[in-house]
């Protein structure tokens, strides 16, 4: 007698399940968007809050977090007030990190005054990680293996509570498949590499997608940390899915407008050698990790401001079973995509940056000109014999 799977975990959110919030975030991975250009959030609840604030690994509970958080929303009211003069009412500068946003999801002037800020405190909190991970005798990948821990946990634990989840595959490039990509891009540097850390996710079905994930951006990684510009979604045009769906639907309609950016959630394709049948949802997350103790010690004075938590980016792709089947097929195998990455890393070696050979179009001949008619066959409307208007000869040049 088969075992059943163990019951997913209650507070896991099916596609019927999905709140607006998690809409956002999912259409954020989706188009390869920024947080930076959003008008609100939508955290309606301080368990809400809590949980936002935990995936960046920060805790309210822990006295160091409340005052790194203090400290960063401090550091944000004095840019804007130093570069322009924004003016924030005291009720809200003296807000702490969670009241602020709730502040965020709410209406208002305030409103806009706590999405401002927070904006900020975005920006300057990933700064000043990457300047503290900078000051650390900490390599690569012993960065990378705390990246990994952390994913094994929370996917491993998605595997072990029986969420739709078929197969994950997690791993490091290896040093010819870094050479590869970085020859075959026009920017040879090692800082263009997204994918030193790759993740693949497998699902049960197209529908699942979307609540796996809404579960990553709730436990793995904060959705405003999906690196902007680096999403191939070839899947998902979120308009007509969620159209397809009376509940997304019904979400779909309270969407905030995204100013400055195209109205379109159509599909992104950024990597030249994949097949056009390729089908995957594939992004990039500059993923918060806590150091440990033992690690911290060794940071010297200038560091002991900056916090706990660095960086590290990491790719993920997500696709369902059937979908990842028929990739496996023809031109859309990873096979076929390193065949063709190959020819042109060794023809770009070979020949430089040179356009591909491509077959000669054939020149069509010269189009005859219209033969002229003498005035009196014009006045009678009949057409004058051939010989009357013979063509004329073209010079050599």
């Amino acid at each position: 007698m088969s075992i059943p799977p163990p019951a997913p975990p209650s507070d896991f959110r099916w596609l019927s399940d999905l709140r607006l919030a998690e809409l956002e975030s999912i259409r954020l991975i989706l188009r390869g968007a920024s947080v930076i250009d959003w008008q609100r959030l939508e955290l309606a609840t301080e368990a809400q809050v809590r949980e936002f604030l935990a995936v960046q690994e920060f805790d309210l509970d822990d006295p160091a977090s409340r005052a790194r958080t203090e400290a960063v929303k401090n550091a944000a009211i004095a840019y804007l007030r130093r570069n322009f003069d924004f003016p924030i009412p005291k009720p809200v500068a003296q807000m702490d990190a969670a009241e602020l946003l709730l502040l965020a999801s709410a209406r208002g002037h305030r409103q806009l005054c706590a999405c401002t800020i927070l904006k900020v405190m975005h920006i300057i909190h990933h700064l000043e990680a990457r300047e503290l991970l900078y000051m650390l005798p900490i390599s690569d990948q012993d960065v990378f293996h705390l990246v990994e821990q952390k994913v094994y946990r929370v996917i491993g634990g998605m595997l072990a509570a029986g969420l739709p989840i078929l197969e994950f595959i997690g791993g490091r490039k290896n040093r010819d498949s870094l050479y590869s990509k970085l020859l075959s891009k026009k920017e040879t540097h090692a800082a263009q590499i997204y994918d030193k850390l790759r993740f693949r996710i497998v699902t049960r079905s197209p529908d699942d997608i979307f609540p796996v994930l809404s579960h990553l951006t709730r436990y793995l990684f904060p959705f405003n940390y999906v690196v902007p510009g680096q999403t191939t979604n070839t899947m998902f045009d979120l308009r007509k899915y969620c159209a397809s769906s009376p509940h997304l639907a019904g979400l779909a309609r309270d969407l905030q407008p995204l100013v400055g950016e195209p109205d379109d959630d159509g599909l992104l394709v950024d990597n030249q050698f994949t097949s056009s049948s390729y089908r995957v949802v594939h992004f990039v997350v500059d993923m918060p990790v806590r150091l440990p103790q033992e690690i911290l010690d060794l940071a010297p004075p200038a560091a002991w401001a900056l916090g706990r938590v660095v960086f590290a980016q990491a790719e993920f792709q997500v696709i369902d079973r059937e979908t990842e089947h028929a990739n496996e097929m023809g031109d859309a195998s990873h096979d076929a995509y390193k065949d063709r990455q190959k020819a042109a890393v060794m023809r770009r070696l070979k020949l430089g940056n040179v356009r591909p050979m491509v077959a000669p179009v054939p020149v069509p001949a010269p189009a005859k000109l219209p033969e002229k008619r003498p005035a009196a066959a014009r006045e009678r409307g009949s057409r004058p014999p051939s010989s009357a208007a013979p063509t004329p000869k073209r010079k050599r040049k």
